[in-house]
């Protein structure tokens, strides 16, 4: 028999404001649309009034503009592969440095993601994924295992790259990991443009998440753990 929590829209938005920024982002796991309660701030990005990281078919819905030009584009690429529909708007104190809203709009993604996948039952838990781009090539491995672990090796080179420094990318996957509560490895294996190795990485990312998050026929309410739970 397949239980509410096998049959609900993976979904959520949230709304989270500070001194340092104030954030709203929808998001759709399976894609798709957003939840009614989507903050009303969204609606300009949504009709891609915003930026160049939009996209739209007739699966996905992408608006993200956090006032960082190469993290949009990254949680694009994110979006994208994880087969998510993700708007997300930031207002952040970008005259002091990247440093807050970087780490704010990936605590806020973690936070979203983890409320719109619920529990994870009759889901793969696991996933691995390698992805390329051109000489760079990454792989990622994560578990949906509320256990929040992150270990993240780009071998970045660069001080910068546009706007977003290189030492907040691997930040932005722990804060991501931790607000969302999984565990994940994400490792460059070779590349020489840093560029290439950080897309790669999200790409990689990405993938691994949209394994980790499929729906197995035949385990619906089933925990996939041998604790019989992983909410505690």
């Amino acid at each position: 028999m397949t239980s509410k929590s096998d049959t609900r829209i993976r979904s959520a938005a949230l709304a989270r404001d500070t001194n340092e920024t104030s954030i709203v982002l929808a998001i759709n796991i399976d894609g798709g649309d957003f939840p009614s309660n989507t903050d009303s701030r969204l609606t300009k990005s949504l009709n891609g009034e915003n930026g160049h990281a939009t996209q739209a078919s007739k699966s996905q819905t992408i608006a993200i503009n956090t006032g960082i030009g190469f993290l949009d584009h990254m949680l694009h690429a994110l979006a994208k592969h994880a087969g998510w529909s993700l708007a997300l708007n930031c207002k952040g104190d970008l005259h002091i440095d990247d440093h807050h809203t970087a780490e704010d709009v990936c605590l806020a993604l973690g936070s979203a993601f983890k409320d719109a996948l619920g529990a994870p039952t009759g889901l793969a838990r696991f996933g691995s994924a390698y992805a390329p781009l051109d000489e760079a090539l990454s792989r990622a491995v994560v578990d949906l295992s509320n256990r929040p672990y992150a270990v993240i090796e780009l071998g970045l080179k660069r001080e910068k790259i546009g706007d977003l420094s290189c030492e907040m990318i691997p930040h932005c996957m722990q804060s991501f990991a931790q607000n969302a509560r999984v565990t994940l490895h994400v490792d460059c294996i070779r590349g020489e443009n840093d560029h290439h190795r950080a897309e790669s990485a999200f790409k990689a990312l990405a993938l691994a998440v949209r394994a980790a998050t499929t729906k197995v026929a035949g385990r619906e309410g089933e925990v996939p753990s041998t604790k019989g739970t992983l909410t505690t």
